[in-house]
């Protein structure tokens, strides 16, 4: 049985959207699609809408990709302390990822861990959940986009490959054509010459880009 994946998603309140945003959900189907068949990704602290749209996103996503083995997933609207509770799992056989970590994630932390936990988008949340005594590791010293997370966490935990035996890019700038371009924030990890992207981002990049210069 391959790791769970648990991703605490930053709801306000039920007055969010009806769904989330595009690229999120971009993101979260790119998830379910690196964790691979043997692992599960669970998403927490959605509100009602939002848990209602991305499942509704991760199905349609799932039906489209038969052919390729994905992850098994749930969206859940409880935070991930009350997951772990439902599911008996101990704080100590977690991994938070965090950026302030002494340790960096190794190869040999896939025998102390079963969990790995992230939130998403990135902010001082995980303070919290540091404060509530969960073992930590960092992925580096640059940030990256979620997906980009779950995937570098893969290859080091399941595949066996050290952090900084990853290809990496930082801060790539995605090409449309001759004249149109955006340079992302984020590192990526690099297949080729070119950032790993979930699919269906670069079309949506290249809209958002054009929405940009509507007037």
């Amino acid at each position: 049985m391959g790791y769970a994946y648990v991703i605490e998603h930053m709801e306000e309140d039920e007055s969010t959207p009806a769904c989330l945003p595009p690229w999120v959900e971009l993101e979260y189907c790119h998830m379910i699609k690196l964790a691979g068949p043997s692992a599960s990704v669970q998403f927490t602290h959605l509100s009602a809408n939002a848990g209602s749209s991305l499942g509704s996103k991760l199905s349609r996503f799932s039906g489209e990709c038969e052919e390729e083995k994905l992850a098994s997933y749930a969206v859940h609207s409880v935070s991930i302390l009350e997951l772990l509770r439902q599911k008996n799992v101990p704080i100590s056989k977690v991994c938070l990822l965090d950026p302030k970590a002494d340790k960096a994630l190794q190869p040999g932390d896939k025998d102390e861990f079963g969990w790995v936990a992230g939130d998403d988008p990135p902010r001082d949340r995980t303070s919290e959940l540091r404060r509530l005594g969960f073992p930590s590791r960092h992925l580096g010293p640059v940030q990256m986009t979620t997906d980009t997370a779950l995937a570098v966490t893969k290859r080091v935990v399941d595949d066996g490959v050290p952090l900084d035996e990853i290809p990496y890019v930082d801060f790539p700038t995605v090409r449309f054509n001759a004249r149109e371009s955006v340079e992302m924030p984020f590192r990526y990890i690099r297949e080729g010459s070119e950032p790993v992207l979930p699919p269906g981002m670069r079309s949506l990049l290249h809209e958002d880009l054009n929405k940009s210069f509507e007037f």
